[in-house]
Parts: C-alpha cells; sequence; structure tokens
C-alpha cells in the first residue's frame, strides 16, 4: 500500500469523524434549547459545575435530568473536539485551514462552556425576564452560530482534495448574508424566550399582548422576528442564488437548492411555531432548521470563495 493511499484513508476517517462531531454538537444545541424551552435552567440550583452541590444528583427532580443531562453531553462534545483538535495537528501540516479551523472549534467551545456557565452563576434561567438574559442569551447564540461555522469549515475542508490555506475570492453579498441570518437567529432566541416566559392561549391574545400599552419588553420584541426572518430570508435567497462566472459547478447548485429549501422550510415551520403556539417540540425544529440553514450557507460560502 502506498503512502498516498495511507495518507488519504487517515484524511477520509478523520473527515467522517468531523462530520460526525458536527452532528453530535447539533444534537447538544438542540438539547440546550429544550432546557431553555422547558424551563429545566435551575434543575442544578444555582450551583456548577456541582448539581445541586452534588456530582451526581441523587433522586432528582425531570429539570435536574435535563440540565444535568445537558451538562454531560456538553462535556462529552468538550472531549470530541479536543481529539478533533489534536488528530488535526497531527494530521495536517503547519498553517493548513484545517488545523486553523479545528483550533477555532475548541476556541469557541470552551467560550460556549463558559456562558453555560454563567448562566446558571447569573441565573439568567428558569422565570428570569430580565433584559440582561435577553443580551446574554444572545451573545450565547452568536458563540453557537459561530461554533458550528468553525467546525463546518473543519469538516468541510477536510472533505475537499487539495485544500487551500485561504479562499481565493470573498463573494460579498453571501459574506453580508451571513451577518443578516445571525440578526435574524438573535431576534429569534428572544422571541422563543418570550414564548417561553409569556405562554399565549391564542393567537389573538398573543398579539393583543404584544401591542398592550405597557407590554413587557420580550413580548413587544417579539414580532420583530417574522418580519426579520421574511425580510433576511429573501436577501439571502437573493444573495444565494447570484451565478458566479464560468461553468456552474454541481455542488454549488446543490448548495443553492438546499438554501432554497431550507428557507421556505422554515418559514413554514416559523408560521406553524405561531399558529401552534410555540410548543416545546416546535421550537426545537424550528432551531434545526435555522441551524442547518447557517451552516448550509457557511459551506456555500467556503465552496464559491475557494473556485472563483
Amino acid at each position: 500500500m502506498t503512502v498516498g493511499v495511507v495518507a488519504e484513508r487517515r484524511t477520509d476517517a478523520f473527515s467522517r469523524f468531523a462530520w460526525g462531531v458536527l452532528v453530535y454538537i447539533f444534537l447538544v444545541v438542540l438539547w440546550g434549547a429544550y432546557v431553555r424551552a422547558t424551563g429545566s435552567g435551575a434543575g442544578c440550583g444555582g450551583h456548577w459545575p456541582l448539581c445541586n452541590g452534588e456530582i451526581v444528583p441523587q433522586s432528582p427532580a425531570a429539570a435536574t435530568i435535563i440540565e444535568y443531562g445537558h451538562r454531560l453531553s456538553s462535556g462529552l462534545a468538550l472531549m470530541a473536539v479536543t481529539l478533533l483538535c489534536g488528530w488535526a495537528f497531527r494530521l495536517y501540516p503547519q498553517r493548513h485551514v484545517v488545523r486553523r479551523f479545528a483550533a477555532l472549534s475548541i476556541a469557541f467551545l470552551v467560550l460556549e462552556a463558559l456562558l453555560g456557565m454563567g448562566l446558571v452563576l447569573l441565573d439568567y434561567v428558569a422565570k428570569n425576564a430580565s433584559a440582561g438574559r435577553a443580551a446574554y442569551l444572545s451573545a450565547h447564540l452568536v458563540n453557537t452560530q459561530i461554533l458550528l461555522a468553525m467546525l463546518a469549515l473543519t469538516a468541510w475542508f477536510s472533505s475537499v482534495p487539495g485544500s487551500v490555506a485561504s479562499l481565493r475570492s470573498k463573494p460579498w453579498p453571501l459574506v453580508a448574508a451571513l451577518p443578516v441570518v445571525m440578526l435574524v437567529s438573535v431576534t429569534g432566541a428572544i422571541a422563543a424566550l418570550g414564548d417561553t416566559l409569556y405562554p399565549a392561549t391564542s393567537v389573538a391574545e398573543g398579539f393583543g399582548r404584544e401591542i398592550a400599552v405597557g407590554a413587557q419588553r420580550l413580548l413587544r420584541l417579539r414580532p420583530l422576528h417574522p418580519l426579520f426572518a421574511l425580510a433576511g430570508g429573501a436577501f439571502v435567497l437573493f444573495a444565494a442564488h447570484r451565478r458566479p462566472a464560468g461553468k456552474a459547478n454541481p455542488r454549488i447548485t446543490a448548495a443553492r437548492l438546499t438554501i432554497l429549501g431550507l428557507i421556505l422550510l422554515q418559514w413554514i415551520a416559523g408560521a406553524l411555531n405561531i399558529v401552534l403556539l410555540a410548543p416545546v417540540w416546535m421550537q426545537i425544529v424550528h432551531l434545526l432548521v435555522a441551524n442547518l440553514l447557517w451552516v448550509t450557507l457557511v459551506i456555500l460560502v467556503a465552496q464559491i470563495g475557494r473556485i472563483e
């Protein structure tokens, strides 16, 4: 067996592991959303990393199981990304793009863990409806998005033969779409917090509370998300479907069609979320589609920037 074949098999194994880690982090993020949506963030009290003062909680309540499970899954995520980073540094040469994104992945995962710790220690959990919690959750979401982007780029560049150290060009409309999607996600996180803290009994009742004089700040902000989602989705469609010069690339075409499908699906999911009064399962589906859209957009930027 030649050296080239062995090296190719090693990079293939690394790539499969990188994609697997990305999928696992997706699940951890969704579990974190479940913790927030069920109001289980205070399940371990004000203790961190201990849970109610114990390493393993005894006779835990449902909220404790949910929160403790999320902490365990986050710990496994840290180990997985650490292994991914170490493997990248062992497999790829200095200054290689996969090394760079793997290192950034673990940096943002550590920051993610610290932000999660802050939620507990600052008591930004359960029924806390402060502006500080909304701002903190927004910062937490931005970090999560960047973490997913770094992991996605680690996996994608490890899958591409002849990865380059930098992009040949920057497709600016698509690059501009990245902060647009992030802004839409932030408004979505604020809206989801409002849905959790102030559940409505009907669409009409919920809308009436949002426009009422003296309405809670989170309720007043909640209608912004559908407007931002419609406008932001339209801009992403425009940016994603601008054709670069030269022959069409099948992978880029597939990514563009995927983005189109995900945006349409996200609009439908958002409408259902409103009509169904934001049940927990619908919030999780809505977030899943949003994260899939984000990762696909990040990879499309890398694809187009690499070939132009």
